[in-house]
């Protein structure tokens, strides 16, 4: 039985109404005072705060009347005894609604307030939250360990637009601040609120491959991307990360639901849609202080699973926040680990598009290729054709290796971009195994990052047990592997422009292979339309040694 919601206003909140004391003021003001002179900041307080309060004080006992007046009130009390005594006020209404389900919770385990209120038995109520006994939810972990880190003012921002869906004069209000400050510092924590979701998610792995796909969960998701198809396979096998993916995707498309399920758990989304703002208000596209969308978008379409079978189209109206605890949620994640795995034009890294030693197409030989025909492995992983330096181009997007910002330094990060004559997109290998940047001779490629990103570090003065994170083998296949771990491979995050470039576990797909270019050739697809009975040479790295060295790199000057 669902719990009744609590009345709700017939108009929102009005946007011209901006209180001139902060909550942090008011709070203050109580500090040390006699109970007559905190009458004003009290009332003040009461005035804002109080039927948010009564409201979620309904939602956890199931009905209206006596029972959530005395629930609502012991919280005001008990809450403002605290902030009378050191605390900030800045956040006071999560703080007071969770004060609430406390409070409520405490009564319902005892016999003898049970006896005398009636209310604290029922089972859509009190009873069944004491019993439920998880808060957060075991799949809102990350967003309420990251909301509790944030700065009162972060909090309170966050809240009263997400949450309350308020305009943003109703939080600047509580602060004392004016809209544009509000504004700014709202975009702030949005970032940090996020940023904290990725770290948790870093801090609490149970394993060190959940550690390991960190950012490879962070990246694609933020971006309104797919994920990679060996990072949906482990989301799809680890239930600590299907959880994170889902609280980073609602980072973008359900703020609100993330934020009442991680800090309310118990009837977050009734408290949610009792909101009086958020009838009036559908889409905050518009707003100033309004949830500025990121990058990209997921594309809810219908599309094929890796087993073949259909996914029904996946929307998110507004009115069906309410429907189901886990509707959001599962859209977006579904979205993530489908977007991409059907497409058509080959610029995908799914499955379908892998090869490796036991057969498949290969790409032909042609200028630049990393497989020419009847050349010796040790020959076909230099560059071909040109002279000391070549683009790095992926089969897959047909974008090229680049590095970010243009700012050739120690520490910069890498991406795709289109293909140019530019210093910043020419490489060049050698018998050490170095990729050194042409743009900066004494800078190589450094895959050592723990959070998977491949960056640009000083090539000499490195430690011997480091070395390896520079060093990288080509094989005939067009694979770029770390020397420092098997079973990875250097590839773009995704088939976009401007993706990170980071290491990723080595499946043999097209979108893991490269081909080398000189810097006046123009970008080409990468497949080509050679000899079709070829046969795939073997997916090894050359031999190192006597007798097999790589050709080296040619000196400048």
């Amino acid at each position: 039985m669902y719990t009744p919601h609590p009345p709700r206003p017939s108009y929102p909140p009005s946007a011209g109404a901006a209180p001139l004391e902060s909550d942090e003021s008011l709070t203050a003001q109580l500090a040390g005072r006699a109970q007559g002179e905190a009458a004003r900041p009290l009332a003040l307080l009461l005035a804002r705060h109080w039927q948010p309060t009564y409201d979620y004080a309904v939602i956890c006992l199931g009905s209206p009347g006596k029972a959530a007046s005395m629930a609502a009130t012991a919280t005001f009390r008990q809450v403002l005894e605290d902030l009378r005594r050191r605390e900030s006020g800045d956040a006071l209404r999560p703080r007071l609604l969770v004060a609430v389900r406390e409070t409520v919770t405490a009564w319902s385990g005892d016999n003898c307030v049970s006896a005398v209120l009636p209310e604290l038995g029922k089972s859509s109520g009190a009873r069944g939250m004491r019993i439920a006994q998880s808060n957060p939810p075991g799949n809102r972990v990350l967003a309420e360990r990251s909301f509790r880190a944030l700065p009162g003012a972060a909090q309170c921002l966050l809240w009263h637009t997400e949450v309350e869906a308020e305009p943003i004069s109703v939080p600047a209000g509580l602060l004392g601040m004016d809209a544009g400050t509000a504004t700014a510092v709202l975009e702030q924590a949005r970032e940090q609120f996020r940023a904290g979701c990725v770290r948790a998610h870093r801090d609490l792995a149970p394993a060190a491959e959940c550690r390991f796909y960190n950012r490879l969960l962070d990246i694609p998701i933020r971006r309104g991307g797919a994920l990679l198809p060996d990072v949906r396979k482990h989301v799809l096998e680890c239930r600590y990360c299907r959880h994170a993916a889902e609280q980073l995707g609602l980072c973008r498309s359900g703020p609100g639901v993330l934020l009442s399920e991680a800090v309310l758990g118990w009837g977050a989304r009734r408290y949610l849609d009792s909101r009086p703002g958020r009838g009036a208000q559908r889409t905050r596209a518009g707003d100033p202080g309004g949830r500025r969308p990121e990058g990209g978008r997921h594309r809810l379409l219908s599309r094929t699973n890796a087993t073949g079978g259909r996914l029904t189209p996946s929307r998110l109206p507004s009115k069906s926040v309410g429907a189901g605890a886990g509707l959001v949620a599962a859209a977006v994640l579904a979205t993530l680990l489908v977007v991409g795995l059907s497409s058509g034009d080959g610029r995908g890294a799914g499955g379908a598009a892998s090869t490796g030693p036991t057969g498949g197409q290969v790409e032909p030989s042609g200028p630049g290729s990393l497989v020419p025909s009847a050349v010796p492995p040790a020959a076909s992983a230099g560059f071909p054709g040109v002279f000391g330096h070549a683009r790095l181009r992926n089969a897959g997007s047909d974008l090229c290796l680049d590095i970010r910002g243009g700012d050739a330094r120690p520490g910069a990060g890498t991406a795709m971009s289109d293909c140019s004559a530019g210093k910043n997109q020419q490489w060049s290998y050698g018998t050490d195994g170095l990729l050194r940047s042409f743009a900066d001779p004494e800078l190589c490629l450094d895959s050592r990052a723990g959070d998977g990103m491949v960056t640009l570090a000083g090539c000499a003065g490195t430690k011997e047990r480091d070395v390896d994170g520079l060093r990288y083998d080509l094989t005939v296949q067009g694979q770029l592997l770390p020397r420092r771990r098997d079973g990875l491979a250097v590839v773009p995050a995704s088939p976009e422009k401007g993706a990170d470039v980071v290491v990723k576990v080595r499946n043999g797909s097209v979108g893991q292979k490269w081909v080398l270019d000189s810097s006046t050739a123009a970008p080409r697809a990468g497949a080509g339309t050679g000899d079709p009975s070829a046969k795939s040479a073997s997916d090894v790295p050359p031999e190192r040694g006597p007798g097999r060295a790589l050709p080296p790199e040619r000196k400048a000057g």
